[in-house]
């Protein structure tokens, strides 16, 4: 099985780190694929592609790092030669999942990961399933809660603030080697 873990990575930080880490113990993952999208959809990003693609690298050593010209998943996975995939998000994106382009599309494609935490309420979870054609290519597995964003490293890092333990070590020297998200 491989898993693909999208996303944007502007920053990457230390929730992509653990949900990455769980989803390869608990649903035995072969492989792990980091796919940063090059111009997301759905939301602005702050750098280019190319230095989100240096962050990625840093946050996760040793692991395959590709960047993504589609801005939806479902042409990704289309367009993708992967082994058994399964895309993984997180519980809240999951909620989202009925609008993305063409999700029964997504889970005839790949399985679907969703990261859920201890206390999310699982009845929010089971009502997206309920609407989808294929509820059984979706998997769920336990992570840590991890209370960070993005957009709230963003933020510290213009106010001059610290973001020690939110982004891998390696991804805080490069913002600031970079000087990245200065405002």
């Amino acid at each position: 099985m491989t898993g693909l873990l999208g996303g944007a990575f502007d920053p990457p930080h230390v929730g992509h780190v653990a949900l990455a880490e769980a989803a390869e113990r608990q649903l035995g993952l072969d492989d792990l694929v980091v796919v940063v999208v090059a111009d997301p959809g759905h939301k602005e990003v702050h750098c280019p592609v190319e230095t989100r693609l240096a962050l990625a690298q840093t946050a996760f050593p040793g692991r395959r790092v590709e960047v993504d010209r589609h801005p939806r998943t479902v042409d990704m996975l289309r367009d993708g030669s992967w082994r058994n995939p399964i895309f993984l998000i997180g519980a809240d994106e999951f909620l989202d999942f009925a609008g993305w382009k063409e999700p029964d599309g997504v889970l005839e494609l790949a399985r679907l990961g969703v990261a859920s935490r201890p206390g999310y309420p699982r009845e929010r979870l089971e009502e997206v399933l309920r609407g989808l054609a294929h509820p059984e290519r979706v998997l769920f597995f336990e992570i840590e809660p991890v209370s960070v964003s993005s957009s709230e490293i963003r933020e510290k890092v213009a106010r001059g603030e610290s973001i020690e333990g939110l982004v891998p070590a390696g991804v805080s020297a490069e913002i600031a080697g970079r000087g990245l998200y200065r405002g």
